[in-house]
């Protein structure tokens, strides 16, 4: 059984009314965690979304990419293909029910989302090509990086909810909930260890 460790680091960024956040994903034996999505409500609520963005996950080598995107409600997403077979992408997900039936090389499809939550991705002829979106309700979720690190620019001081998520995660949902205090200036570092299903397929995306 594996572990997951955030640690979250606070820098000051002006003096009275916010702070840089960087969050550090982690096993237990400090293995780097990528593809785990940070959401952060100040207050308990939700941060103004941000404009327009292009988004896309590609069909690149049988495979989808990103394997996690993190898109805003409302947004639009490409799917293009550029492998040399055709491809099916449906979802079953609650957030976002779809189906793009067979399109070839050098097509794209694009699906727009309008409702808060998680959309596991699959492809009708390939079994393997698995991927997901998290459609966000606030403007600060992000999704960690190759080093397991995520940054939030000018988040705001005071209470916030920090939901994180992980395809693995072994919890309700994949998430896990916590209540941190940011500070306005100084530095803080808090660690959260939490349980993790091992991968479907040895070695893929983790």
């Amino acid at each position: 059984m594996r572990a997951l460790a955030f640690s979250a680091l606070l820098l000051a960024a002006t003096p009275a009314a916010a702070a840089d956040l960087v969050v550090q994903v982690r096993t237990a034996t400090g293995a780097a965690v990528p593809n785990a999505v940070v959401s952060l409500y100040p207050g308990g609520r939700s941060a103004p979304l941000g404009g327009r963005q292009s988004f896309q996950i590609a069909q690149r080598d049988l495979q989808f990419s990103p394997f996690v995107l993190v898109v805003p409600v409302g947004a639009q997403v490409s799917f293009p293909n550029y492998d040399n077979v055709r491809h099916h992408v449906y979802s079953f997900s609650p957030a976002r029910r779809f189906e793009l039936r067979l399109y070839a090389r050098e097509q794209a499809r694009s699906v727009r989302f309008d409702r808060a939550g998680i959309v596991p991705l699959g492809c009708n002829i390939h079994d393997q090509m698995i991927a997901f979106i998290l459609v966000a309700d606030t403007g600060l979720a992000a999704r960690t990086d190759a080093s397991g690190r995520v940054s939030f620019s000018g988040a705001p001081a005071g209470p916030v909810i920090a939901r994180v998520w992980h395809p693995y995660l072994r919890a309700p949902g994949n998430q896990l909930q916590l209540r941190w205090t940011i500070a306005a200036a100084g530095r803080q570092t808090q660690t959260v260890p939490v349980n993790l299903r091992p991968p479907p397929r040895p070695g893929r995306n983790y």
